[in-house]
């Protein structure tokens, strides 16, 4: 089986170009090519001999993915990529201008296994984990079409982060290394539906990064509801975990809160919502649902939504409203890639 080469950091690379009877130096000028020219093939590699791309080519895999389908919104610019791994899988990828940057949301899995009522993503269940390589391909990919530098990466597309763990942790470290494209850590944003132990094991990993939960429900009947994960990690024990990870990081916690229509967005959600997160070092993201063709659920209208932000802000919680983006474009996460499987 061949090396994948573009998930590993410099010091790794090194030891197999020495492996191959190479100098370490080497591992320097082919990271570069991997990691801030982003080529597609060895024979671009210029600076390297005919006899160590062949080496390359028999031993080592460069990871690359194909852009399938590129969908741009007329409205904001937005544009969400489908993309086809080496084997045949799918994922899909959005890229977001704002006035601070250009944000790019990646997917972490081929498909997910969490089974959220509400989101397009899960409904084939859980194909792969991606790599490393295939994390920061979809950023790369994206850049490259673009033509502009993406200063901020969210994980948040297809797949649960926390349920991929090991390469999510390489995928960070690579993106913010300094020597590839070096992304702030405190410009990346992991979102996961609430893996206790693996956020208490990102909490203590000394990075920077943003952690989103995906709370949506003001209480443990409600979560249940809504997300089965809630079976296995009971939302007291959840909002312990990001007590912890504030604790061991100092870095303020985000929770995501899908408002969906006669579910969860009543008066009485907000204050039992604030109820739960009061002293907690926080942010609410609320995110009108977005409707899915199998799902029941509906987007509340923006009245209830407004009204739902104005209750939060008087009981002292800080919260926004996410701006919709790419609507005219299968906005939601999953919805291209699952139309283009079934």
């Amino acid at each position: 089986m061949k090396q994948d080469i573009k998930s590993l950091n410099q010091k790794e690379l090194e030891e197999v170009l020495l492996s191959m009877g190479e100098k370490p130096f080497r591992a320097r000028q082919i990271y570069q090519w991997m990691h801030v020219k982003h080529v597609t093939t060895f024979d671009e590699m210029t600076n390297l001999s005919a006899g160590l791309k062949e080496k390359l080519k028999e031993n080592c895999e460069l990871t690359v993915l194909k852009q399938q389908i590129v969908q741009r919104s007329k409205l904001d610019g937005t544009a969400k990529y489908l993309f086809a791994l080496s084997d045949g899988n799918m994922i899909e990828s959005v890229y977001m201008k704002y006035k601070h940057g250009n944000s790019v949301c990646i997917s972490s899995q081929a498909g997910c296994r969490m089974g959220c009522r509400f989101c397009a993503s899960t409904l084939g269940g859980l194909a792969r984990n991606l790599s490393p390589a295939e994390m920061l391909e979809q950023v790369y990919r994206i850049q490259e079409d673009i033509g502009a530098r993406i200063s901020h990466v969210v994980v948040m597309g297809t797949g649960e982060p926390l349920d991929n763990y090991d390469n999510l942790l390489k995928f960070i470290r690579l993106i913010s290394d300094e020597h590839g494209l070096n992304i702030s850590q405190r410009n990346l944003t992991v979102s996961t539906c609430g893996i206790v132990p693996n956020m208490i094991r990102l909490a203590g990993e000394g990075l920077q990064i943003t952690l989103a939960i995906s709370l949506h429900a003001s209480s443990q009947e409600k979560r249940l509801a809504l997300m089965p994960i809630a079976n296995k990690y009971e939302i007291h024990e959840l909002l312990d975990a990001c007590k912890e990870y504030f604790a061991q990081t100092g870095r303020r916690i985000t929770f995501e809160y899908s408002l969906v229509g006669g579910v969860n967005d009543t008066a009485q959600d907000a204050r039992q919502l604030a109820g739960l997160i009061r002293g907690l070092n926080c942010h609410v993201n609320l995110i009108p649902v977005n409707p899915i063709e199998e799902g029941r659920y509906v987007q509340p209208d923006t009245k209830t939504v407004m009204d739902f932000k104005d209750r939060l802000e008087k009981l002292g919680i800080t919260v926004t409203v996410r701006r919709e983006m790419g609507r005219d474009i299968d906005g939601a996460c999953g919805q291209l890639r699952r139309r283009q499987i079934l």
